[in-house]
């Protein structure tokens, strides 16, 4: 399956940022964020839409007892903030960056909207993507709402070989090589690292997969 975050091996940086185009260009910045630095907030405006060139983010909100729920950890070439293209007034999430460098490249959403009545090509792709990631996420939040932790786990390294895997020539076997920690994966599937570890490790025993910091191989079907 291809990747919903690429179009013809094409990440959306490359293709939205509009340093790409020679109109925008000269009147356009980067943005750059610490650790823990917010990009935006619950109930901010939105008048802006985002994209990574360096970095990672997460997005999530805030439940009425103060604890996260993360919705996504994006890297670099991914969009976010993209609702104010539809027509979102003030947000219902939080950015936050996750990474010491991160560099973001914000774009109005008139200069986006002018982007898109100017190119059609480029309007396809981005509610293509938009769709995508909707679809993405309400099966994300289905999983949190009915299936047990392992089922998550087997979900989400199923999600990330569509994403990020390979065959292995030599093996045959699919390599998924991804920008996730073990921090973000918990956070993603909804548990705990110590949990995410102990399943990570029940499905090594039992020859499901083998991993490292940042590759998972999958030694046999675990669907």
């Amino acid at each position: 399956m291809q990747s919903i975050w690429f179009f013809d091996d094409v990440n959306l940086f490359k293709v939205l940022c509009p340093h790409k185009f020679k109109k925008y260009k000269d009147c356009h910045d980067f943005n750059s964020y610490r650790k823990s630095d917010y990009i935006y907030f619950e109930e901010d405006n939105a008048n802006k839409i985002y994209l990574i060139e360096r970095g990672k983010v997460k997005i999530g909100y805030y439940k009425e007892d103060g604890s996260e729920i993360i919705k996504a950890i994006l890297s670099k070439g991914e969009l976010f903030g993209e609702k104010a293209i539809l027509g979102e007034q003030k947000r219902d999430e939080f950015a936050q960056s996750i990474d010491n460098k991160t560099s973001i490249c914000p774009v109005g959403v008139n200069t986006m909207h002018q982007l898109m009545r100017d190119n059609q090509t480029f309007s396809f792709k981005v509610y293509k993507f938009i769709g995508f990631k909707f679809k993405k996420l309400e099966r994300r939040l289905q999983l949190l709402m009915f299936k047990d932790t392992k089922t998550r786990l087997v979900e989400f390294i199923n999600e990330l070989c569509a994403d990020y895997g390979y065959d292995c020539e030599k093996t045959g076997n699919k390599i998924i090589k991804h920008p996730y920690t073990q921090k973000d994966i918990a956070s993603l599937i909804g548990t705990s690292r110590p949990t995410l570890n102990i399943l990570m490790n029940e499905l090594k025993n039992d020859n499901h997969i083998d991993f490292n910091r940042k590759e998972i191989k999958l030694l046999k079907n675990i669907a």
